[in-house]
């Protein structure tokens, strides 16, 4: 571990001369005062008195660098037929131009605009435009319900919305404007205009004096320079998914941030400028601000935006066919794309068309990647796979295999070790550290590295409540999990994941990866169920792989043994049934804490983020053959 254990010495011993040297590769309009400001409240905060922008250090400066004519951006969408690519000239001429349309509205320095966007170029041209301006973007998912919206126009009090006429899933249009317009009359802030990017697939009827076609507003737009911004100034708002009532928004500075992100490219990732770097992700998440925007573009790297999905358009070797056409390097997506993939195509024979030698590694995250997704994957591409664990709040990897620093040994089922800046530490509930092994509350002692949450938006003491509270000096991360001997980290699932079984404490992740290894698995969940004997039980939910011919009864009685065989008759596992699927959020979250609802007859409003708000009615069916979700 030579050059990795050193390097993260130091980065905890000497942050400010660690984070100072990386920070010096970027274009600051004014050094900061210092690196990192200890007193600052409520955490401490990265470059104070420094100055800069972050659209310029990701679109202009390569263009003064002599990279213009590089790629900057390709856009692919296999559900439209449409491909296109952006030089760094192009799109730096896009951005400034869009930037003069926000301005034209009135947008300056530190007004809000707010980002509703399919993944088409105009939302990361949307997002790189407030940048350039001193503006705080905050992106929502495109087609998130009109409530869901309205609460987030209410706490981020946007000057500008930004929009489209509709996204595109494989087999609807989801038209945006009736949404936007009802979301627009419940808020009770109003913003002051509307910029909407018509698309042939459906007609968006502008409303007079408040909406404006993105076209027609660029056309007659000055187009505009950097606004240069105070390091500690917000560059964006995210809020998290899963929220309910008052929405939780991550707030991103811009000097850490770009710091960081400029950091992880080459350390993390192992790309350099020039290189493509594909993030199959959506702009509505942090994967998409910090890996298809931010990270490539700061690196001068391609960047990759997919309208699509990786099975069904238009078939499970859609991300083979991008990966060979475009040269990726780099792929970074959520391993429920991979157990998509591999449910409808076991055997790899989609893979053995295209010709992938380009492809130097895939990186997994989003949520704990199972072995046996990290197996399939790994034999059929032949290529390094990184499960790395990382939190919309943080903007990258708490714990990853450092690819350019020092490729390590994997194990599957952990994300490799702490990266450089984050001091990671296992406590139990009363705040004492843990032995290696032992699993206890994952925190980070402050300070945290850059980029990382200085609060949430307009709230300090909800950001000290909800992650500083506890244990003061640390950060919670809300995971648990372990270290092992060769300091290793083990995210064995949310803290709320942790079931008690007769006084066991017992990670359902851990039961999630035995089901996952049976062979006839696609992918599973375990969540915890009310029981009046033991207190919790634990209780597994199946889907099988395509083309799965056996009684289900024999496959049932197959993973009982298994639990019972690899965790101990001590998890109590005897509760598991076949579902044709699993309700998810839209970035591939499976809603646990939902199924825990419904199979305990408590009652719950399903997540604004889910995927299909049908699929909960099955898992409730399923879940009354057990004996629970009564009525």
């Amino acid at each position: 571990m030579g050059n990795y254990k050193a390097l993260y010495q130091r980065s905890l011993a000497d942050p400010s001369g660690f984070w100072g040297e990386a920070a010096a590769s970027l274009h600051w309009d004014k050094p900061w005062d210092r690196v990192l400001d200890l007193d600052a409240k409520p955490v401490p905060r990265w470059f104070p008195g420094g100055r800069l922008n972050t659209c310029f250090n990701a679109v202009d400066r390569h263009v003064e660098a002599g990279r213009g004519d590089q790629a900057a951006l390709i856009y692919d969408s296999p559900v439209t037929g449409q491909k296109k690519t952006y030089s760094y000239t192009q799109l730096r001429d896009e951005v400034a131009a869009f930037a003069g349309a926000l301005r034209a509205q009135g947008v300056t320095k530190g007004d809000r605009v707010l980002i509703y966007m399919p993944m088409i170029p105009e939302a990361a041209i949307a997002m790189l435009a407030s940048a350039r301006l001193g503006a705080v973007h905050s992106v929502v998912f495109g087609g998130f319900a009109a409530n869901e919206l309205a609460t987030r126009i209410n706490d981020a009090k946007p000057k500008v919305i930004v929009s489209a006429s509709c996204g595109i899933e494989p087999n609807r249009v989801v038209v945006y404007k009736p949404l936007l317009d009802e979301a627009m009359k419940i808020s009770v802030h109003k913003p002051s205009a509307c910029i909407i990017k018509a698309r042939p697939q459906a007609e968006a009827p502008l409303i007079e004096g408040r909406d404006l076609d993105w076209d027609a507003a660029v056309a007659v737009a000055q187009p505009t320079e950097c606004v240069a911004v105070d390091a500690t100034d917000p560059l964006y708002i995210l809020y998290t998914s899963g929220t309910t009532g008052q929405p939780k928004g991550v707030v991103r500075d811009n000097g850490g941030h770009a710091v960081a992100m400029h950091w992880t490219m080459k350390h993390i990732y192992d790309v350099e400028a020039g290189d493509v770097y594909w993030a199959a992700s959506d702009v509505g998440w942090v994967v998409g601000h910090s890996y298809i925007v931010y990270g490539p573009l700061l690196a001068g790297c391609t960047t990759l935006m997919y309208e699509g999905k990786p099975v069904g358009t238009p078939d499970p070797g859609a991300f083979w066919r991008v990966i060979s056409e475009y040269g990726v390097k780099v792929l970074f997506t959520a391993p429920t794309a991979f157990r998509a993939i591999k449910k409808e195509d076991p055997n790899g024979e989609f893979l053995k068309k295209y010709d992938l030698s380009c492809m130097q590694a895939l990186f997994l995250a989003g949520e704990r990647c199972d072995p046996d997704t990290l197996f399939w994957a790994r034999d059929k591409l032949g290529k390094p796979v990184v499960d790395h664990w990382w939190q919309t709040e943080t903007g990258w990897a708490i714990a990853a295999n450092p690819m350019g620093i020092e490729p390590m040994e994997v194990k599957p089922g952990s994300p490799t070790v702490a990266m450089p800046g984050y001091d990671v530490r296992i406590l139990s509930e009363e705040g004492v550290e843990m032995a290696d092994g032992d699993m206890g509350n994952i925190v980070i002692k402050l300070p945290m590295p850059p980029s990382c949450l200085p609060t949430l938006w307009g709230n300090d003491q909800r950001f000290i409540d909800a992650y500083l509270s506890k244990y003061p000096g640390y950060y919670l991360t809300g995971d648990a999990g372990y270290r092992d001997k060769d300091g290793y980290l083990w995210i064995m699932s949310r803290t709320d994941d942790v079931i008690n079984v007769a006084g066991h404490r017992l990670s359902t992740g851990a039961m999630e990866e035995v089901l996952a290894g049976h062979a006839d698995v696609a992918e599973c969940a375990v969540i915890g169920v009310a029981d009046a004997l033991k207190g919790q039980l634990p209780l597994g939910m199946v889907v099988l792989k395509a083309g799965v011919e056996r009684d289900e009864k024999e496959v049932l009685a197959e993973l009982v043994k298994r639990v019972r065989d690899l965790i101990g008759p001590v998890a109590a596992f005897k509760l598991v049934t076949v579902v044709k699927r699993l309700p998810k959020t839209r970035s591939g979250k499976i809603l646990r804490g939902t199924m825990v609802k419904i199979a305990d007859s408590e009652a719950f409003k399903p997540p604004a983020t889910i995927d299909d708000p049908a699929i909960l009615d099955e898992i409730a069916e399923s879940l009354r053959s057990l004996g629970y979700a009564k009525d």
